[in-house]
């Protein structure tokens, strides 16, 4: 079967839709296709919503954007802390860049990973979307009427479309194209955790409420104040030969901590912040990955968003609002354009440039975190213009997709780009 081609077009306008996956992408989707018209119902894996899933993560103005868009961004900041600032810095304590935010925008919201998914789907199945849970797709299969997904409970479930929210290692990425690209190691792997509020750190550095610095050198640590007044920090550890998520769960947190505290010793402040965190609050994360280029996006009536089709490292701080921007944008042109080929084939075109940039830029800055780089530290520039490009884009719901929106699409990959490249001069 042609994988751009496949059943395209068939049956008229989309009615109901599979979403698989019901992580950040799934029920953001749900709800925008909701408003397109489309009714939805998301299928998880997972028994339960995924609570106690993930560490800490940012959902930056335009995924809050996106937010609103589809009516969840109130939800999302109930569960948040405001964390508007940055800091670049080095391991020595020495500040050099600073950044407030756009005044005209919100503030970056920081949230457990897992409060952000309760709070989407508590959200989401207010407004009606069904969740179903437990089940965990194994295959789907098309015919002229719809496409029938196929879960490992031995049930299945029959709609005109099936969207594949389903995460970085998406199963709906290898039932549209078998031959699709796996995740990549960024070369670190990535750890989390807490240091008491009175560890003393303000000794040794500044640390302002609603900032977030990050600290470069011989290793990479980012820390802010929580709103319980602990340090919050994230840290990684270079490796060529990363082990696998069993093999670092069979790794005693203990062993870990002594690894980090071997190589942050002397880095200020994070040689202090690992002497006060207790290893059993340790978050062994794992694996820094993101997704390189995916060739097809769609198949027939099947389509990708979020992580399964352009997951960024979390270097890029925009993983989950991309996800966002993303499902938005999807159900925007599934409501505006005649058939799920051509909404699908413009949904990739607005899409493909800016997650293909941003991704890019981050990969550059995992070679940093890896030791991989020449510099010590990313080239950095003017913040306004690096923040510019991604805080203020915005999916224009009210517009009526067209085909202008590839020119659209280009002009703001080149956008992003152009603030890479003015970084590293």
């Amino acid at each position: 079967m042609d994988l751009n081609g496949g059943l395209g077009g068939h049956g008229g306008r989309t009615r109901t839709a599979l979403v698989i996956g019901g992580g950040v992408a799934g029920p953001v989707t749900a709800l925008a296709l909701r408003r397109a018209g489309i009714a939805a119902t998301v299928y998880e894996a997972y028994p339960t919503a995924a609570d106690g899933v993930g560490a800490w993560l940012g959902l930056a103005p335009n995924g809050l954007a996106a937010l609103a868009t589809v009516g969840a961004d109130a939800a999302v900041r109930a569960v948040g802390e405001p964390v508007p600032g940055m800091v670049m810095a080095d391991g020595a304590g020495n500040h050099f860049t600073r950044f407030d935010g756009f005044p005209e925008l919100p503030p970056t919201m920081t949230m457990p990973r897992d409060r952000l998914f309760r709070a989407l789907a508590d959200h989401a199945a207010g407004e009606g979307i069904r969740f179903e849970y437990g089940k965990r797709l194994v295959d789907a299969k098309e015919s002229p009427e719809g496409v029938t997904a196929h879960f490992a409970d031995g049930t299945s479930a029959t709609a005109d479309l099936l969207i594949g929210a389903d995460g970085i290692r998406s199963t709906v990425r290898t039932v549209i194209d078998p031959q699709a690209p796996a995740p990549e190691y960024g070369g670190v792997l990535s750890f989390g955790g807490y240091a008491a509020a009175d560890c003393g750190i303000d000794a040794e550095v500044e640390v302002e409420p609603g900032t977030m610095y990050f600290a470069f050198g011989r290793a990479f640590m980012g820390y802010w104040r929580g709103a319980d007044g602990r340090l919050i920090w994230f840290a990684g550890l270079p490796t060529d030969t990363p082990p696998s998520q069993d093999e670092l769960a069979r790794v005693p947190t203990t062993q870990w901590m002594s690894r980090l505290r071997d190589l942050y010793a002397g880095h200020v402040p994070g040689e202090l912040l690992l002497r006060h965190t207790d290893p059993d609050t340790l978050m062994v994360v794992g694996q820094m990955e993101q997704m390189p280029s995916v060739p097809h996006w769609h198949r027939g009536r099947m389509v990708l968003v979020g992580d399964a089709v352009h997951a960024p490292s979390s270097s890029s701080g925009q993983g989950a609002s991309l996800a966002m921007e993303s499902a938005v944008e999807l159900a925007r042109c599934l409501r505006d354009l005649p058939t799920h080929r051509e909404a699908f084939a413009a949904y990739e075109a607005l899409r493909r440039p800016r997650v293909e940039a941003i991704g890019q830029n981050a990969a550059a800055v995992n070679k940093v975190k890896a030791g991989k780089s020449v510099a010590p530290a990313p080239a950095i520039g003017a913040p306004e213009e690096m923040f510019r490009a991604l805080h203020f884009h915005r999916i224009a719901w009210e517009e009526t997709v067209t085909t202008g929106g590839r020119r659209r699409a280009a002009g703001e990959q080149r956008r992003v780009r152009g603030a890479r490249c003015r970084r590293q001069r």
